[in-house]
């Protein structure tokens, strides 16, 4: 999965799977655009990448004005886009009752509106060079959970969203796929990491026997985005140790 002279946007790019993602991204051979709002993290991966490469732009994924300047920017620098990774979002736990509105608009405009923005201002460029978006999902996207309600619906609604773009713009030459990972070992989910009670039951329902790591998501998104997947769309992939395989019920060891 080679991406010589490709031009791959990589948003949340400071931390976790944005960041595994761009460096995987930069080492398959693509110039990488990183963007997000944390500028310190963004200049520490920045100095590890070919600086002829790579390119770092500050972004709030919830403003229209800066997601339009970003890909302006992508264009200006390197030419052209030929993927889109719209991967910046947060997390708002909680039940509906216990969610405070101004929570529940916040991780709509990022988780939600963000992908939205991504998509709308990168399009006119993808359809240029047959490009494609990949977008970061999650399983809490394709069923629920105790306590999740906002992520739930955000995640829910950037995968439908993911299947509304892939038939929009398929005939134009774009493909548009997510990736629905489980639980990563990422700054978000550094609390949890930290009890072992709760690493222990996540631990439990996963097949494969371990959490996941930014580079397991980062694959996945290579794949989606590389011409290996062709004649993939409208995919909303687990990437989740097998976590969706089960129906819910107890994972008994057998002998």
């Amino acid at each position: 999965m080679r991406f010589d002279d490709k031009v791959a946007i990589v948003t949340g790019a400071g931390s976790g799977i944005g960041a595994a993602t761009a460096r995987a991204f930069s080492e398959a051979g693509a110039h990488v655009v990183l963007a997000d709002l944390a500028q310190d993290e963004l200049g520490a991966i920045a100095a590890t990448l070919p600086q002829d490469r790579t390119l770092v732009h500050r972004l709030d994924v919830s403003r229209p004005d800066e997601v339009e300047a970003m890909v302006e920017a992508a264009v200006a620098h390197f030419g052209g886009i030929d993927v889109l990774f719209n991967n910046a979002g947060i997390l708002v736990e909680g039940s509906a009752d216990a969610t405070a509105l101004e929570d529940w608009n916040r991780i709509v405009a990022v988780n939600l509106t963000g992908v939205f923005l991504g998509a709308k201002a990168a399009l006119p460029h993808l359809k240029q060079r047959t490009g494609c978006i990949v977008n970061t999902a999650s399983v809490s996207g394709l069923a629920g959970d105790r306590g999740m309600a906002a992520y739930n619906a955000v995640k829910g609604g950037v995968a439908n969203l993911t299947r509304a773009l892939a038939i929009d713009h398929g005939r134009d030459g774009v493909r548009v796929n997510a990736v629905c990972p489980s639980f990563t070992r990422t700054g978000m989910t550094a609390d949890k990491q930290r009890d072992e009670a709760t690493v222990q039951a996540f631990l439990d329902r996963i097949p494969l026997g371990r959490l996941g790591e930014p580079v397991d998501i980062a694959r996945a998104v290579l794949f989606l985005a590389s011409d290996d997947a062709g004649f993939v769309t409208g995919v909303n992939l687990p990437v989740d140790g097998g976590v969706s395989a089960s129906n819910g019920q107890p994972l008994f060891e057998t002998d």
